[in-house]
């Protein structure tokens, strides 16, 4: 589920980042980039807490460690380019 959550996201920032080249309203795709962003660390959450209940100790210490790396950098990004345009704009009316 993280994954089709995770595409979704990249897809709707680069959505986002298109509509703000094109000039027209980007808010509704940088909500949607941020809000998929926010349902994918969900999911991520919900899988490791699976593996807890099933006691899968090999699973957490194997992938937990670079996934965390992983979540942060993907979400400082999705961060970022989902913020930009509102950035450019501010940075345009000055």
């Amino acid at each position: 589920m993280w994954v089709i959550l995770g595409i979704i996201a990249i897809v709707a920032t680069f959505i986002n980042i298109y509509m703000y080249k094109a000039g027209k309203d980007y808010k509704l795709a940088m909500a949607m980039g941020l809000s998929f962003t926010a349902l994918t660390l969900c999911a991520e959450y919900s899988l490791v807490s699976r593996w807890v209940k099933a006691e899968d100790w090999a699973a957490l210490s194997d992938v937990v460690p670079g996934m965390e790396r992983a979540l942060w950098l993907l979400t400082i990004v999705s961060i970022l380019l989902n913020i930009a345009p509102i950035l450019l704009e501010l940075k345009g009316k000055k």
